[in-house]
């Protein structure tokens, strides 16, 4: 090993350093104070947690994003955090156990063993919003606001909205008598949209709800093709029409409240399919090759903790997130000399200035002033007063 590799991150582990650091908490304050506003709580989980309460319920791609350790204390499997959403789930479960709505909120770094795709972070701050013990499109339609302006806050600009209903693929796939090696195919023809590959795979299936399925998978467009799929999917089962219902009261209600966004409906969009139980939801922008935040409904997980109750959320990466804003210009220093502090004028006077906002460096003695140092405290006619330049 060179000298070199010692300081060397490894891949996906990225440190964050002056000023972007203060960026991203400057916009974390923000938005927790919007959740804030709008009456959720603001948990902080555990980076550890014994590993079967971490990934109970969680599906199979947390278990291979998390970091596994051994207890020294228990002798007990631990992970550290991948994902925080399963936490405050046991949290609202076991922890809380409040009656009714319960609304949550977080910002925590968590670590992955992978990222979520070739541009992710293995180290992002996932920053989110949780509400619980509420089924239907009035908590939905809240999560998707919530997020909406949160990015929009955030300095997101040319907002996406990728909407789409896992129950619909999971009504019909119930349905079409397909083998698991045929539903594996499936899934994976689907989550990569290689639909010149559908006709091979389900031409020869003579079920009415594998023909669905081939329509299913090419539609997709604004909110227009809800009309289209009313009439493609005529003959699905109720809960295909319950799902697209749903999917055209929300699409209808985020055009009238956010007409600046654009909203794109895909009814085969299996983002989280093994985890989420109804709505799925990104949000996009251009030129970014990952979805800026992510989302959707999944009930009756804390039902592992003995307590299941609906819930819906969303998250995103707060260092993507703060990407997007315009770099911070600095703000000036004032430097002080060290008697300054000494003299009980002086200290009076840096106080003041703290508590108005003002940064205030010493002038160490041997040491150079920064650059960025715009003024200077001087001891002029028997007071200590700032002088600029």
């Amino acid at each position: 090993m060179s000298f070199a590799d010692h300081w060397l991150l490894p891949d996906g582990m990225d440190e964050v350093l002056p000023p972007q650091a203060r960026q991203i908490e400057s916009l974390r304050r923000k938005l927790l104070d919007h959740f804030h506003s709008w009456g959720y709580e603001l948990v902080l989980p555990p980076k550890v947690e014994f590993l079967e309460s971490l990934l109970t319920g969680a599906g199979h791609d947390l278990d291979l994003q998390t970091f596994k350790v051994t207890d020294q204390l228990s002798g007990r499997m631990m992970g550290v955090s991948a994902d925080v959403t399963p936490q405050v789930a046991r949290m609202d479960a076991h922890s809380m156990r409040m009656e009714g709505v319960a609304r949550f909120c977080y910002s925590t770094e968590v670590v992955r063993t992978r990222p979520d795709n070739l541009l992710g972070s293995r180290s992002p701050i996932q920053l989110g919003a949780e509400l619980f013990g509420h089924a239907g499109a009035d908590s939905d339609l809240e999560i998707l606001c919530l997020m909406t302006e949160s990015l929009l806050a955030a300095g997101a600009k040319n907002l996406c909205l990728d909407l789409g209903h896992v129950s619909i693929y999971r009504s019909l796939l119930a349905e079409a008598g397909l083998n698991e090696p045929q539903q594996e195919k499936l899934f994976d023809i689907l989550q990569h949209k290689r639909l010149g590959e559908l006709d091979q795979l389900l031409g020869g299936i003579k079920s009415p709800a594998a023909q669905l399925l081939q329509r299913l998978a090419h539609l997709n467009g604004g909110i227009e093709v809800l009309d289209q799929a009313d009439q493609e999917l005529a003959t699905a089962p109720e809960v295909v029409k319950e799902a697209l219902a749903e999917l055209r009261e929300l699409a209808t209600a985020l055009t009238d409240l956010y007409p600046e966004v654009d909203l794109y409906l895909d009814l085969s969009e299996l983002r989280g399919y093994h985890y989420h139980t109804g709505l799925v939801f990104a949000a996009y922008v251009p030129h970014l090759g990952q979805a800026l935040a992510k989302g959707g409904r999944y009930d009756e997980i804390g039902g592992v903790f003995g307590r299941a109750r609906p819930a819906t959320g969303f998250s995103t990466d707060l260092k993507v997130l703060a990407a997007l804003q315009q770099p911070q210009a600095a703000t000036g220093l004032i430097a002080a000399p060290v008697e300054c502090q000494r003299d009980p004028q002086g200290r009076q006077l840096l106080k003041e200035l703290r508590s108005s906002g003002k940064r205030i460096v010493m002038a160490l003695q041997g040491s150079e002033l920064p650059a960025e140092a715009s003024a200077q405290i001087e001891y002029h006619q028997g007071r200590w007063q700032v002088k600029a330049g």
